[in-house]
């Protein structure tokens, strides 16, 4: 279906609004949002959404709206995933608590305008090249395969080509001076590590893009629905940071989820390929006659795997068990770290989470325990912190250390 250009233009001016509030009413103050703040513009962000793609179905027909609403949540479960190497990026940059709204809102935009570029250059390649839908299933069936790997905070980082090329071509700072992206220290010019932060979450969403957008035309060749459902699952991403927060370790499964999804896309993209085949090696350059799987069925398999991968990292020991691990040594990283944060009420959240943590570990059983690796390091950064808390706070009660 074709969409007029005033559409076009509509939609775009809400987009740019929805990112311009944003900064205004929420970013360009530094704070740290607290739980209720991120669950709320979260909802909203998603009932937008939401609200969107009820529009495409009464405007669109129903084939438009079940492409949106596959997309939408296909790239939504994918932008999830790519929240736990943001949270290493700024774990590994020290990214004070309050500043790092302002670097996941500078990642969304240059990711969105990454994500357009591909879109729109995506769709000419496919519009008059069949066979570039080879490559994607291709890709995409490489991409599944490489998420099955067994990934850990050791196998990403942070020193991306982009930040190692800034810090050999400019001058960087130690230290952080306040959001400002350079600073003058003995009388020179140079860039402060925030600068440095949004250059590896850039680079990062370049990255990204290039398994993201080959995903979403698996299921739509709808430039408008492939840009809309993408934007849409960009935007509120800032505030789900902070509302899965303590929870992105958990979703242990959530890799074979999101690949068992890249293969089913993938699979699709070359059954179509086939039906739509001009190689002249392939079939002597004629169409295969293969069945092809519909947008509804699609949708219906995507959420289907995402509820199992879900709920089965969720009700996990494993999973329990590779959270306490992650946040003690973030916690403990965090808590110690004066520069982490000027909120009291946050450094006792991660005081008390850290705690939390420390218990669940004590807690398991023989078996479970097996899972822990080293007990008695992460032990030893629970003792330091409860001793800094302790030295911070002579008449709070801590609970015995182990």
């Amino acid at each position: 279906m074709a969409v007029s250009p005033v559409v076009w233009v509509l939609t775009l001016l809400g987009i740019v609004a929805l990112l311009l509030f944003d900064y205004f009413f929420h970013v360009r103050s530094a704070h740290v949002p607290t739980l209720r703040e991120a669950a709320i513009w979260s909802t909203v962000y998603v009932g937008i959404a939401v609200l969107f793609g009820l529009g495409t179905f009464v405007f669109g027909g129903t084939a438009m709206g079940s492409e949106y609403f596959a997309g939408y949540i296909t790239e939504k479960a994918l932008s999830v995933d790519n929240l736990f190497v943001f949270l290493i990026i700024m774990t590994s940059f020290r990214v004070p608590r309050e500043n790092q709204q302002k670097v996941l809102l500078v990642g969304i935009v240059v990711s969105l305008i990454a994500r357009a570029g591909f879109i729109f250059v995506g769709s000419a390649l496919l519009n008059t090249f069949a066979w570039v839908f080879y490559l994607f299933g291709i890709a995409l069936l490489v991409t599944a395969g490489n998420m099955l790997k067994p990934e850990t905070e050791e196998s990403h980082s942070a020193q991306n080509i982009v930040v190692r090329l800034s810090r050999r071509l400019f001058h960087t700072s130690e230290e952080y001076d306040g959001d400002r992206l350079t600073t003058v220290v003995d009388g020179r010019r140079m860039m402060t590590p925030m600068l440095l932060v949004m250059l590896a979450i850039g680079g990062t969403d370049l990255m990204f893009a290039l398994d993201s957008i080959p995903a979403i035309f698996g299921l739509t060749q709808n430039v408008f629905v492939v840009f809309t459902a993408t934007a849409f699952s960009l935007l509120g991403l800032r505030q789900l940071y902070f509302l899965l927060d303590g929870l992105l370790d958990r979703l242990i499964y959530l890799s074979f989820g999101l690949a068992a999804i890249l293969a089913f896309i993938g699979a699709k993209l070359i059954l179509h390929a086939l039906h739509e085949n001009n190689l002249p090696f392939v079939n002597g350059g004629d169409p295969v006659e293969v069945v092809e799987i519909s947008t509804g069925l699609s949708l219906v398999v995507i959420l289907i795997v995402l509820l199992i991968t879900i709920f089965a990292s969720l009700f996990s020991t494993r999973g329990r068990t590779q959270t306490a691990m992650a946040h003690i040594r973030r916690d403990a990283t965090a808590y110690l770290d004066a520069e982490y944060t000027e909120d009291p009420a946050e450094r006792e959240r991660i005081f008390q989470r850290l705690l939390r943590a420390r218990d669940h570990i004590a807690a398991l059983g023989p078996q479970a325990k097996q899972q822990v690796r080293n007990e008695t390091e992460l032990m030893a950064l629970c003792r330091e912190v409860a001793d800094a808390h302790a030295a911070a706070h002579p008449d709070h009660k801590i609970r015995p250390s182990l």
